[in-house]
């Protein structure tokens, strides 16, 4: 039986933010904090996220930890090699952690594989058995739930459905392959495609500011988002004919642009999917904030 006062320690690590939560059995976040991801060296990096945990920790000893990260892992050593992390490259993440708040238990995953067991736990996928759940920021990434629980692969980094090649002729991915779903749909590569086509050239700005320009009309920034829109409804029709799923939820900072991304991704999808079996494929926003550190902290919780 789980001590009622237990709570398990939830971690979500991105490109563009690292997040940390104390988290009750039932799901309540009892605190939370996040900072954005900074650059540097793999000290550094591990160094700020070490402040955070402190912050949120308050000297308190979790019974597990849970911690979902840009990939790909190595599951098995507990390392991580987040492609937009570029300070942490086989780095030992579980041991890092595991020393840094006690000998206790802790499970790493996919932070794509988290978002999706977030909202399969609390969020958009209650009612549902197999789940796609999409993080659409700084990259593109996935996680697939089946029955409550993610689907791992033999590595543990199935879903990766940012670096699905989409386009044959496309662009060069930050993964070394070219034609990604990501290199089309992430935030940083949809505002870098923008500008090379005479938007807001020479201005420091990101996808807010682009989709806040597409909902206002301006004809590049909506196509743009079109062009975003079709490879991510190409790698969810993909997905979803190879793993039989009619649920997809979205989240993550470009979905915030609501309508302007998830209005041509329907229509894309309509397009797209055209087997009986896939036709009434449904896509809608995430309903959690804070997914991805449920998601961490289910995991950690399946520990105990």
């Amino acid at each position: 039986m789980t001590d009622e006062s237990a709570t398990v320690l939830g971690i979500d690590i991105g490109g563009t933010k690292m997040a940390a939560a104390l988290v009750a059995a039932d799901g309540t976040i009892l605190t939370e904090d996040r900072i954005l991801t900074p650059p540097g060296d793999a000290d550094q990096v591990f160094g700020a996220l070490a402040e955070l945990v402190g912050r949120v920790s308050g000297g308190t000893t979790p019974v597990a930890v849970g911690i979902g990260s840009a990939g790909p892992l190595d599951l098995t050593h507990g390392l991580v090699s987040p492609v937009n992390i570029t300070g942490w490259r086989n780095f030992p993440l579980v041991d890092r952690v595991r020393a840094l708040v006690g000998d206790v238990p802790v499970e790493l995953g996919v932070d794509g594989h988290c978002f999706a067991l977030g909202e399969s736990w609390t969020g958009a996928g209650r009612a549902v058995d197999t789940l796609l759940g999409i993080v659409v920021s700084t990259g593109v990434g996935a996680g697939i739930v089946v029955d409550g629980k993610p689907l791992l692969g033999q590595s543990g980094n199935a879903a990766h459905l940012g670096h699905m090649v989409v386009d044959l002729d496309g662009e060069a991915c930050a993964c070394g392959s070219y034609g990604c779903v990501e290199t089309y749909a992430s935030g940083p590569r949809m505002v870098a495609r923008a500008q090379r086509r005479g938007w807001r050239t020479g201005e420091q700005v990101d996808a807010a500011v682009l989709s806040a320009d597409a909902a206002a009309g301006d004809e590049i920034a909506l196509a743009v988002f079109d062009d975003g829109a079709q490879a991510l409804a190409a790698g969810i029709v993909a997905t979803a004919v190879t793993v039989d799923l009619t649920t997809v939820v979205i989240g993550g900072g470009v979905a915030k642009a609501g309508p302007v991304l998830f209005d041509p991704v329907t229509r894309w999808v309509k397009r797209l999917a055209q087997l009986p079996f896939v036709t009434g494929l449904t896509v809608e926003p995430a309903q959690l904030a804070n997914a991805g550190l449920l998601g961490a902290a289910r995991l950690a919780w399946a520990t105990t």
